[in-house]
């Protein structure tokens, strides 16, 4: 039986919480601020906390910060709870070491679904540790290990591909050996263009990346820009990151986008009925690797800008075009998946040939979240 430690301190919520746990088989423990259940969880060591994040004596980030600094319980699971009014202080503890948040008032099929899959990663992780996984999960944490340690600052001039300009032209550049890129596009926006007016695909538009740059804020995105009607991102590990590292915090981010425009999708079924529009999708390409976000001077604005540049971005438009060729939602790089073995459920694999490379490009699908 799974243990876990509920903190908030409105006593309602709080007890919710628990009898919807405890009715799902779990031990639930309970506190009303994050001091309180911190003794809890270093007394206890329980298998995941489900914490408030505004609580009086100490709130939800300062016991979190707490638990990452204590080698005996650091590797505890944190699922973060916030309101809706809060979302932009949710990055803090995303980047700190929560390793998913949920949004109040709370929807309790989602809390248990959330609780059931940090528990089976937590088992997945405890299984590895004790050596009792099966041959392919050892050889997916061996490559991972290897992939990790291996520097990519060799690829860092090679060639861009369509839409970017080459390193050379860098004025002040920030290198990164280890990132995620992210890019998203609206699959059919040429058909809907053709079936609203100016003024309503704005709208449209405009709902979709609103949703979308919240998600990326959520989730810690370094850095975000639009291409054409397209959205990049750069996720990168930092010194505060624990338990989450860049490329499931992209992945969780993907997710979300897709959730986003099945949201937008309702938006138009409720405000343009009978129109036959097309339907609203989105594709996304993910890729890891080594990244150099570049600056450079636009001499007719007199003005600077940051491009991120380098074979893994390339690689990740590349990515994206293809799947939305092939009717993949998600794609994304090997690189990728290694350093999110075990984590994510994946679907068709495939080498895309492109002209402008000299190897084919291993695309893999990306379905959801392991349970």
């Amino acid at each position: 039986m799974a243990l876990i430690v509920a903190m908030d301190d409105d006593e309602t919520i709080r007890t919710l919480i628990a009898t919807a746990l405890r009715a799902e088989g779990y031990e639930v423990l309970e506190a009303a601020n994050g001091e309180a259940g911190l003794a809890l969880v270093r007394q206890h060591a329980p298998d995941l906390v489900v914490s408030d994040v505004n609580m009086p004596v100490m709130d939800g980030f300062a016991m979190l910060e707490a638990l990452r600094a204590d080698p005996a319980i650091q590797s505890t699971p944190v699922i973060l709870l916030t309101s809706l009014h809060e979302r932009a202080n949710v990055r803090h503890g995303m980047t700190r070491g929560a390793d998913d948040y949920l949004t109040k008032p709370l929807v309790f099929d989602e809390l248990r679904e959330a609780v059931a899959a940090q528990l089976d990663k937590q088992l997945m992780r405890q299984s590895a540790h004790n050596h009792a996984v099966d041959t392919a999960i050892d050889l997916a944490l061996e490559s991972q290990k290897q992939w990790l340690t291996r520097l990519y600052e060799d690829k860092l001039l090679a060639e861009l591909g369509e839409r970017w300009p080459t390193a050379e032209s860098s004025l002040e550049d920030q290198k990164f050996s280890s990132a995620t890129v992210l890019f998203v596009d609206v699959a059919n926006f040429p058909a809907l263009a053709e079936k609203l007016s100016s003024s309503e695909l704005s709208e449209v538009v405009r709902q979709f990346y609103n949703n979308a740059s919240d998600t990326l804020h959520l989730f810690g995105a370094y850095h975000m820009q639009f291409v054409g009607e397209g959205l990049l991102a750069v996720f990168v590990d930092s010194t505060d990151t624990h338990t989450v590292n860049n490329g499931l915090r992209a992945t969780k981010t993907a997710l979300g986008l897709i959730d986003s425009a099945r949201r937008v999708q309702g938006f138009l079924d409720k405000h343009f009925p009978g129109r036959s529009l097309p339907r609203f999708e989105v594709c996304v390409g993910l890729n890891s690797g080594a990244v150099t976000l570049t600056k450079l001077h636009d001499p007719l604005r007199g003005k600077s800008q940051v491009l991120p540049v380098g074979d893994t971005v390339s690689a990740c438009l590349q990515l994206q075009k293809q799947a939305s060729k092939a009717g993949w939602k998600i794609a994304g790089g090997a690189a990728l998946l290694q350093a999110v073995a075990g984590t994510v459920k994946t679907g068709r694999r495939k080498a895309f040939d492109e002209p402008l490379r000299s190897s084919t490009l291993d695309g893999i699908e990306v379905l959801g979240l392991a349970l």
